[in-house]
């Protein structure tokens, strides 16, 4: 088996307009600079990831979504984030290059994407169903190991408007997570900023937007003046993960610790 590439991108928040704006950015050419720098950059890739937050409430914004992603010849996997628009989604994104949830196999690891949305509200839950795949997930993956995503942070950002838009059941989450010893990683959207730590083994991380960035550690809702991002993942046959966040003004933010656990 060799090291899978991939690339995340996450809370595009597009619109039908490709030249609407989110607090002063417009999103859909934020978005292809992103592409194009990650083309130039880090191409080929195996896969693409992207974590959510696809429009900004607009359901026509799919159509730009899929013209921005559906020409790159690479597997999209795709989880619904609180902006979202469900049915939509399913319709205008319901075949390859897309997929919508569930769990795929890539290399020796296991990819989960979840549904933390919760219809009408920003923060996020698991339903029961939703852990329960997880857990069947992981189960029926016991010689692999496991890059779990979701919308919604599972842990505390430091932020105090921030965390009460979480992920509301995060306990439930981290005891399927603790269940099972082949979760190397937990990789989010939502937060509109870099995270990187560890909860027992299990390397957990948050990305910024291919649009605007929120102030890390802001008590109220503010926003950080830092360029688009993405991040890349190279997911290695032994069980560890090497991450770089990627700034598209030029600059990238390096992660120091590049393991994230051995496989025993």
């Amino acid at each position: 088996m060799s090291v899978m590439r991939l690339l995340q991108f996450t809370d595009p928040h597009l619109y039908g307009d490709e030249a609407g704006t989110l607090r002063g950015v417009a999103t859909y050419p934020a978005l292809m600079r992103a592409i194009e720098r990650a083309r130039a950059r880090d191409w080929p890739v195996d896969a693409i990831l992207v974590t959510g937050d696809l429009v900004q409430d607009d359901p026509s914004g799919y159509a730009n979504f899929r013209r921005a992603f559906g020409g790159l010849a690479k597997p999209v996997y795709c989880l619904p984030g609180n902006h979202d628009v469900p049915e939509a989604m399913r319709r205008d994104l319901g075949g390859p290059p897309f997929v919508l949830g569930g769990a795929v196999d890539l290399g020796g690891w296991r990819i989960v994407l979840l549904d933390s949305t919760l219809p009408g509200c920003a923060g996020g839950r698991l339903s029961d169903g939703a852990l329960a795949e997880l857990d069947a997930a992981l189960a029926t993956a016991p010689g692999q190991h496991a890059l779990v995503c979701l919308h919604h942070h599972p842990v505390a950002m430091s932020s105090r408007w921030l965390d009460r838009v979480g992920l509301a059941n995060a306990d439930d989450f981290f005891r399927v997570i603790d269940a099972h010893r082949n979760v190397r990683a937990v990789l989010w959207g939502h937060v509109h900023q870099s995270f990187d730590g560890l909860h027992r083994r299990v390397r957990l991380l948050g990305t910024p937007s291919t649009c605007t960035q929120f102030l890390p550690h802001a008590d109220e809702f503010a926003v950080d003046p830092r360029p688009p991002a993405y991040r890349t993942l190279e997911l290695r046959p032994d069980g560890t993960l090497r991450t770089e966040v990627i700034w598209v003004d030029g600059s990238s933010a390096r992660d120091c610790s590049s393991s994230v656990c051995s496989a025993a």
